[in-house]
């Protein structure tokens, strides 16, 4: 597969990116493109601020895959960076493409840039290709998250 373009994702992205959130079992009963209102209101103020990534993969300019990226400071580790990647997404058409892989490098990469120690993120534990995947790019699953939905 030749090298993807990345680029930030443009108010004219949500409704794809949506779709692609909204595209599988889990998404399915959390997102719709149905409503965009919200999903625009969070990109508003996900583009104001400087440490969120929301960025597509494009073929002929139109998204199909996402991911956001937030650098996240803190001060353990010595006051350590830190990349949390979320919302991994890759249109159907173009899953197995190794588009995904070549996504989440782009975000370690920039995340490098950005002077970041480590990248960190989290997969539904239902989501065992997920985590497959993740394990093939390198990643290590060292800890257990815990959510409180509010």
């Amino acid at each position: 597969m030749p090298p993807i373009t990345v680029r930030r994702a443009r108010a004219d992205d949500v409704e794809a990116i949506v779709q692609m959130l909204a595209d599988d079992q889990l998404g399915a009963t959390r997102d719709s493109p149905a409503d965009l209102e919200p999903y625009l209101q969070a990109f508003k103020t996900i583009a104001a601020d400087p440490n969120q990534l929301l960025v597509v993969a494009t073929s002929n300019d139109r998204p199909v895959a996402t991911l956001q990226l937030t650098i996240i400071p803190g001060l353990a580790r010595r006051g350590a960076l830190r990349g949390q990647i979320e919302a991994v997404r890759v249109h159907r058409d173009h899953r197995g493409s190794g588009m995904g892989a070549q996504l989440v490098q782009w975000a370690v990469d920039e995340s490098r840039r950005r002077g970041c120690n480590l990248v960190q993120l989290t997969s539904d534990t239902t989501r065992k290709a997920a985590h497959r995947f993740y394990e093939r790019l390198g990643f290590v699953a060292s800890h257990t998250g815990f959510k409180l939905h509010l």
